[in-house]
């Protein structure tokens, strides 16, 4: 029994090991500063808000995302579901504003300890 406990207790620490901090993604959107997630981009990220969507580079997905917050401020943000399976994951959450409830999805993946963000939809 005790070898039992100590087996289960090294594989779930090991699992929460890998699971992604998704901290600065969730804070970055309740305060309304797209900024501080400039450097969580990849080279390229899918984006979509309300009445556009493209791919474009990290530095032109920071402004699209600061340009919405701008016009929509946050009222908090709160994560409904996020997953992880190897080096890939996503989150779903929900983004009260001054003009209104929207949902976002974000996708990353993970180099190292790092996520990086691939897409974000806010719809």
């Amino acid at each position: 029994m005790k070898r039992l406990v100590i087996i289960l207790t090294l594989v779930f620490s090991f699992l929460s090991v890998r699971a992604a901090d998704i901290t600065p993604i969730s804070n970055a959107f309740k305060s309304g500063n797209a900024s501080s997630l400039t450097s969580s981009m990849d080279s390229q990220v899918d984006m979509a808000v309300p009445g556009s969507s493209k791919k474009c580079n990290g530095s032109e997905a920071v402004a699209m995302l600061n340009t919405f917050l701008g016009a929509n401020k946050p009222n908090g943000f709160s994560v409904v579901h996020n997953a992880d399976k190897k080096d890939n994951g996503f989150l779903v959450g929900k983004l009260p504003t001054s003009k209104g409830e929207f949902r976002v999805n974000v996708t990353y993946k993970l180099n190292g300890d790092k996520v990086i963000i691939q897409s974000i939809r806010i719809e």
